[in-house]
């Protein structure tokens, strides 16, 4: 990472936009902007927690180690998301790790500053208790999906989510370039797993994939692929 000499607009991210206009000064003084390039780690997974990044531009993966080979990408990050909220508590480490996948822009707040940030900002702290609360939700869910929905209602459920999150482009593709196996380790499958579920996709003509780019054909039947529930074990 390097410093970044863009100029925040401070009214993007998550802090900035729920912070009282008084405080914004000081957020001013106080940020870091930086530039990371594709493949370069923002955090890693360990290391004592030092502040909080906010996503200006560009796209992160926050993954954490699955077993010695292998890794689960538990969500992405685009721009206005916060990074690095997951170390605060009584256990002052990142439990993830966070990826560029793409060129990337932060803004990142000391953990001292931060905790002061939310102790004279009561709508912002609010917020925070509400995200982590949405948060905790989705990830309950995620790990019920992970421990008993099939594989191809998991790589279903990943690409609508990822259309949710980042909308389609002008020909209808998600918004956001993938490798295959940035895909296999979001839905929690080996490549080779996945590899056979796209096939099967684009034999059902539900999906169309050009590189790592996707376009969901039909995705009423996709859904109905992540209503499937079973007992069938992680793969």
């Amino acid at each position: 990472m390097k410093n970044s000499e863009y100029s925040c607009d401070l009214n993007t991210c998550f802090l900035c936009r729920l912070s009282i206009r008084d405080w914004l000064p000081a957020i001013e003084v106080h940020k870091k902007n930086l530039t990371v390039k594709k493949g370069e780690q923002v955090l890693i997974e360990g290391e004592a927690l030092k502040g909080i990044y906010f996503v200006y531009s560009g796209v992160l993966k926050i993954h954490k180690k699955w077993d010695s080979e292998k890794e689960l990408i538990i969500r992405f990050a685009k721009r206005g998301d916060m990074v690095g909220y997951l170390g605060l508590g009584k256990n002052p480490y990142y439990p993830v790790t966070a990826t560029a996948i793409e060129n990337t822009t932060l803004c990142f707040i000391d953990i001292s500053f931060f905790e002061s940030t939310l102790k004279v900002n009561p709508e912002l702290t609010y917020n925070m208790l509400m995200f982590f609360a949405e948060e905790l939700q989705e990830s309950e869910k995620r790990m019920r999906n992970l421990a008993h929905m099939p594989v191809k209602g998991r790589v279903a459920q990943a690409l609508i989510s990822l259309k949710e999150q980042f909308g389609l482009d002008a020909e209808g593709y998600i918004n956001i370039d993938l490798n295959r196996q940035d895909i296999a380790s979001f839905t929690g499958a080996t490549y080779e797993t996945l590899f056979r579920v796209l096939n099967d996709l684009l034999k059902d003509d539900l999906i169309v994939v050009n590189g790592k780019r996707f376009l969901l054909k039909n995705e009423v039947a996709l859904t109905k692929l992540t209503e499937e529930d079973s007992a069938a074990t992680v793969q």
